[in-house]
Protein backbone atom coordinates (compact mmCIF):
# COMPACT_ATOMS: atom_id res chain seq x y z
CA UNK A 1 0.00 0.00 0.00
CA UNK A 2 1.55 3.16 -1.01
CA UNK A 3 1.21 6.38 1.59
CA UNK A 4 0.01 9.14 -0.64
CA UNK A 5 1.57 12.45 -0.53
CA UNK A 6 -0.40 15.82 -1.22
CA UNK A 7 -1.86 16.53 -5.04
CA UNK A 8 0.38 19.41 -5.61
CA UNK A 9 3.66 17.71 -4.70
CA UNK A 10 2.73 14.57 -6.39
CA UNK A 11 1.60 16.73 -9.67
CA UNK A 12 5.04 19.07 -9.50
CA UNK A 13 7.22 15.60 -8.73
CA UNK A 14 5.79 14.55 -12.39
CA UNK A 15 5.95 17.73 -14.20
CA UNK A 16 9.88 18.66 -15.46
CA UNK A 17 11.22 21.86 -13.25
CA UNK A 18 11.52 23.89 -16.43
CA UNK A 19 7.98 23.60 -17.33
CA UNK A 20 5.86 26.03 -14.67
CA UNK A 21 2.53 24.25 -13.64
CA UNK A 22 0.42 26.69 -15.05
CA UNK A 23 1.00 25.84 -18.30
CA UNK A 24 -0.51 22.09 -17.80
CA UNK A 25 -3.86 24.31 -16.96
CA UNK A 26 -5.19 26.65 -19.46
CA UNK A 27 -6.41 29.94 -18.32
CA UNK A 28 -10.40 29.42 -18.37
CA UNK A 29 -10.78 25.85 -17.30
CA UNK A 30 -13.09 25.50 -14.82
CA UNK A 31 -11.84 24.11 -11.30
CA UNK A 32 -13.52 20.70 -11.94
CA UNK A 33 -11.96 20.05 -14.99
CA UNK A 34 -8.51 21.00 -13.04
CA UNK A 35 -9.26 18.27 -10.31
CA UNK A 36 -10.02 15.82 -12.70
CA UNK A 37 -6.76 16.33 -14.83
CA UNK A 38 -4.72 16.33 -11.63
CA UNK A 39 -6.70 12.88 -10.51
CA UNK A 40 -5.70 11.29 -13.60
CA UNK A 41 -2.34 12.41 -13.20
CA UNK A 42 -2.10 10.78 -9.68
CA UNK A 43 -3.70 8.01 -10.62
CA UNK A 44 -1.32 7.24 -13.89
CA UNK A 45 1.58 8.08 -10.74
CA UNK A 46 -0.03 5.39 -8.69
CA UNK A 47 0.70 2.92 -11.33
CA UNK A 48 -1.97 0.47 -9.76
CA UNK A 49 -0.70 0.80 -6.66
CA UNK A 50 -3.44 0.82 -3.27
CA UNK A 51 -3.70 3.84 -1.51
CA UNK A 52 -6.30 5.18 1.22
CA UNK A 53 -7.93 8.18 2.32
CA UNK A 54 -8.27 9.82 -1.53
CA UNK A 55 -11.09 11.59 -0.64
CA UNK A 56 -9.62 12.97 2.55
CA UNK A 57 -6.59 13.86 0.57
CA UNK A 58 -8.69 15.75 -2.00
CA UNK A 59 -10.63 17.92 0.49
CA UNK A 60 -7.88 18.85 2.08
CA UNK A 61 -5.83 20.16 -1.04
CA UNK A 62 -8.77 22.23 -1.80
CA UNK A 63 -10.24 23.55 1.25
CA UNK A 64 -7.08 24.83 2.04
CA UNK A 65 -6.51 27.07 -0.40
CA UNK A 66 -10.13 27.79 -0.35
CA UNK A 67 -10.11 29.42 3.00
CA UNK A 68 -7.06 31.47 2.89
CA UNK A 69 -8.02 33.18 -0.75
CA UNK A 70 -11.46 33.74 1.21
CA UNK A 71 -9.67 35.04 4.45
CA UNK A 72 -7.69 37.45 2.14
CA UNK A 73 -10.23 38.34 -0.18
CA UNK A 74 -12.12 39.38 3.13
CA UNK A 75 -9.41 40.81 4.78
CA UNK A 76 -9.66 37.68 8.14
CA UNK A 77 -13.45 39.26 8.64
CA UNK A 78 -14.78 35.91 9.94
CA UNK A 79 -17.85 36.91 9.83
CA UNK A 80 -17.70 38.07 6.09
CA UNK A 81 -16.05 34.63 5.37
CA UNK A 82 -18.90 32.76 6.86
CA UNK A 83 -21.44 34.29 4.53
CA UNK A 84 -19.61 33.99 1.83
CA UNK A 85 -18.74 30.54 2.45
CA UNK A 86 -22.44 29.52 3.46
CA UNK A 87 -20.82 28.19 6.42
CA UNK A 88 -21.62 29.16 10.52
CA UNK A 89 -18.69 30.88 12.30
CA UNK A 90 -18.01 27.85 14.38
CA UNK A 91 -17.51 25.71 11.59
CA UNK A 92 -15.50 28.26 9.58
CA UNK A 93 -13.36 28.67 12.71
CA UNK A 94 -12.60 24.73 13.09
CA UNK A 95 -12.08 24.78 9.31
CA UNK A 96 -9.20 27.49 10.12
CA UNK A 97 -7.78 25.95 13.11
CA UNK A 98 -7.56 22.53 10.99
CA UNK A 99 -5.35 24.77 8.08
CA UNK A 100 -3.65 26.62 10.47
CA UNK A 101 -4.70 29.48 8.90
CA UNK A 102 -5.87 31.20 12.88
Amino acid sequence: MVKHEGLEEMVMSTVPKTVPLSTNYTEGQTLRTCVEKTLQIYFAHLDGQITTDLYDLVLSEVEAPLFASVMEYVKGNQSKASELLGLNRGTLRKKLKQYNLL
